[in-house]
């Protein structure tokens, strides 16, 4: 327990300074730049703020769950009541409780990491609050708030929304918005007085979901300005929000929604809110590399090379024909793929859309010799077998529904309004739980199945469990976490990739069970290269899908170079989502070398550092990922439209060992479709500069037009001389 009324807790340059008194819950003084130990004792008088006549107004302190109680009159952080009473939490007694991750009391705490757990206990309501803060090595913090009932009556809980203060300078939001095939779009504005709430009620955090929420100086961009953000690691409804009150606090805030009765607790029992998880930077670059840092930490993270994957679904959509998918592997193998998924279609009774889920036979219509002769050639070609599932869903057009029509949530007026004309199986019945795990589970063992693309193609609408047609959204939700949990435990050496109609379900909650995310429905290579730019502010290149379409986009209808294709899959986990049977010859070459270059480089985009140069021309996008020990570095400059400026002047490369001196060349064969007078002088035999003069200086840019990129190497050839 602790006795001092200040925390210091310091991991990966970042400090965490709390104020912790026994009444209080604690409060953040300090989140962000390290703090050398001496200053910190001096921080509690020199940060304590004047209280006037009123506490209310002034509001000197403000516990990490914002409590009613004391005065706060922004967004309570804590929600609830025990039949209409108890609905006010003040706690009488704190017990405030530093901690190492593998000592007594968290000996299974995330390697490196500290905590302070810090207790609260009502006396008057019988509750009690207890929040948790971690701090890892990289410098990433995890908040969560637990809400246990002591009293002998049932407690409902209607909201738990832990939160961290961030600097008043942090006066600009950013966060994303979107829809299917159109994800991961940025949008920025002023923070001021009041409430910035970003709300998911579709039983997934959807499309349009915030991914992050981000607080910073203004203008703020990759590489400059102070920034501070936080992610609701959650796939079910959730809120993450920013809030400034008129008493200077300014708070990022995240946790679940609540539905009528679906948080009631018993004597004993309790509720925890999602983790919050939190990172700050100077500059964008540097709050990802934390969030990255993080979770390449975590013991699931995938520690084997990614595979080159082809997915059939762009390919042959529902037309299953055994000849025609062991032509499209013998392909796929020839040209370096490593892994062959075989998309929707398959099942009972689905040859479109409208039917078959929840039917998890394979269809003897189609398959008269089941998936067998497909899995084995595959396997006997080198590759591994995907499968492609939708566990969460069933058509009203199945065996399953016509068997178990008390399995589908819905309301008392009926299962609700279909969407891509398929509703939603509840997973919170165990009956319905068990069918569904010992299907996969029968396949997966059956056929050697070495993957799974897990789909998710619809929101949440009228999910209630039948027959009361109580909410069911948030057991829902974990019971889809459990499915994930126990598929792996049964099949430890199968990997899951998170699909929800493409990017509507990104959040750490699905990841610590999937290995990798779809970014999107969308493969247009135009659209992709915003969508991957900004969800690396949450996920590093190898958790992010990346696939090369067919030259005319089946989601847009835009035609694009395969250079410019390939070379914006190869900054992630590469695939192919193509019909290679009627690719000609010249562009299988040319994938084959996209293929060749990727395996080469997996090292370094899979385990580097991911960096962007703040655009100078907006058109113009830099980007690079640089091998943790500064030794080798690939960038990337895209022209993304159509620019007003030509040429485009010079290009930085960020991130570089500043010194070091590194050997810059265009990377082939990213150049081959570029006019060689578009190339500047230093292209054609590369040139040798140090890291300082590439990050501030820079280089002459190629001259690209709209859709086209170049990947420009540096590798670390020696030290600088010093200057006399």
């Amino acid at each position: 327990m602790t006795s001092s009324p200040v925390v210091h807790l310091r991991r990966g340059g970042t400090s965490l300074i709390l104020r912790t008194v026994a009444d209080e819950l604690p409060t953040v003084l300090h989140w962000g730049t390290a703090v050398d130990d001496d200053d910190v004792s001096a921080l509690l008088p020199a940060l304590a703020r004047p209280v006037g006549d009123s506490v209310v107004y002034a509001q000197p302190n403000v516990g990490v769950v914002p409590l009613h109680s004391t005065g706060w009159l922004g967004h309570p952080g804590l929600l609830g009541h025990r039949d209409g009473a108890a609905w006010s939490f003040g706690p009488s007694r704190v017990d405030h409780v530093v901690q190492e991750a593998g000592e007594s009391g968290w000996a299974h705490g995330p390697a490196g990491a500290v905590r302070l757990l810090s207790t609260a206990l009502d006396e008057a309501t019988e509750l009690e609050l207890t929040t948790e803060l971690e701090l890892h090595p990289s410098g990433v913090v995890r908040v969560r708030a637990s809400l246990r009932n002591l009293g002998p009556d049932g407690y409902e809980v209607t909201g738990l929304e832990p939160g961290l203060p961030v600097p008043l300078s942090a006066s600009e939001l950013l966060d994303m918005t979107g829809r299917h095939t159109r994800e991961r779009t940025p949008q920025r504005h002023r923070l001021e007085t009041g409430r910035w709430a970003r709300e998911a009620w579709g039983g997934r955090p959807g499309h349009d979901n915030a991914t992050v929420l981000i607080a910073g100086e203004p203008g703020f961009g990759w590489r400059r300005g102070a920034v501070w953000g936080v992610h609701l690691a959650w796939s079910g409804n959730g809120v993450m929000a920013a809030e400034r009150t008129t008493n200077a606090w300014q708070l990022l805030r995240g946790g679940e929604l609540l539905l009528p009765r679906e948080a009631v607790l018993a004597h004993g029992e309790s509720y925890s809110s999602p983790w919050l998880v939190a990172s700050w930077g100077e500059g964008l670059d540097a709050f990802a590399g934390r969030v990255h840092d993080f979770l390449r930490a975590r013991p699931q993270h995938p520690a084997t090379r990614r595979p080159i994957i082809l997915n059939t679904w762009e390919a042959v959509y529902f037309d299953h024909d055994l000849p025609r998918l062991l032509e499209l592997a013998e392909r796929a193998a020839a040209v370096g793929v490593e892994r062959f998924v075989l998309d929707d279609g398959w099942f009972l009774g689905r040859r479109a859309d409208d039917a078959g889920l929840g039917d998890w036979v394979v269809d003897p219509d189609v398959w008269p010799d089941g998936l067998g002769p497909l899995a084995d050639r595959v396997h006997a070609l080198g590759m591994e077998f995907g499968l492609w599932f939708e566990p969460e869903m069933v058509s009203l057009d199945s065996e399953l529904a016509r068997t178990h029509p008390e399995w589908v949530l819905g309301t008392e007026r009926g299962p609700g309004v279909p969407s891509r004309q398929q509703h939603v199986l509840d997973l919170g019945n165990p009956e319905a739980f068990a069918y569904v795990l010992e299907r996969m589970s029968a396949l997966v063992a059956e056929y050697r199945i070495d993957y799974i693309k897990w789909d998710h193609n619809r929101p949440l609408v009228d999910a209630g469990h039948q027959p009361s047609f109580a909410p069911g959204v948030r057991a829902q939700t974990l019971a889809t976490y459990r499915l994930l949990a126990e598929l792996r435990a049964a099949h430890p050496d199968l990997e899951i990739e998170s699909c929800c109609g493409g990017g509507g379900r990104v959040d750490l909650g699905i990841m610590e069970h999937a290995d990798r995310v779809w970014v999107s429905d969308c493969i247009d290579a135009h659209e992709r290269q915003r969508m991957q730019r900004w969800i690396s502010l949450l996920l590093p290149p190898e958790l992010l899908g990346t696939h090369v379409g067919a030259d005319q986009d089946h989601s847009t209808g835009r035609t694009l170079d395969l250079d410019y294709r390939a070379g914006t899959a190869v900054w992630g986990h590469f695939g192919i989502e193509w019909d290679l049977t009627s690719t000609p010859d010249a562009d299988l070459d040319t994938l084959r070398a996209w293929i060749a270059l990727h395996k080469e480089l997996r090292p370094l985009l899979h385990g580097g550092r991911v960096v962007h140069a703040d655009p100078i021309i907006p058109a113009v996008e830099v980007e690079g990922v640089v091998s943790q020990d500064g030794s080798d570095a690939l960038f990337r400059m895209a022209v993304v439209d159509h620019a007003l400026d030509a040429p485009f002047g010079r290009i930085l490369l960020p991130g570089l060992d500043p010194a070091r001196r590194y050997r810059v060349r265009v990377q082939e064969p990213s150049a081959r479709s570029i006019h060689r007078g578009a190339l500047p002088g230093w292209v054609e035999n590369g040139v040798e500069l140090s890291g300082e003069v590439l990050g501030r200086i820079g280089l002459a840019a190629p001259l690209l037009g709209a859709d086209r990129l170049v990947l420009i190497r540096a590798t670390a050839v020696c030290m600088p001389r010093k200057s006399s």
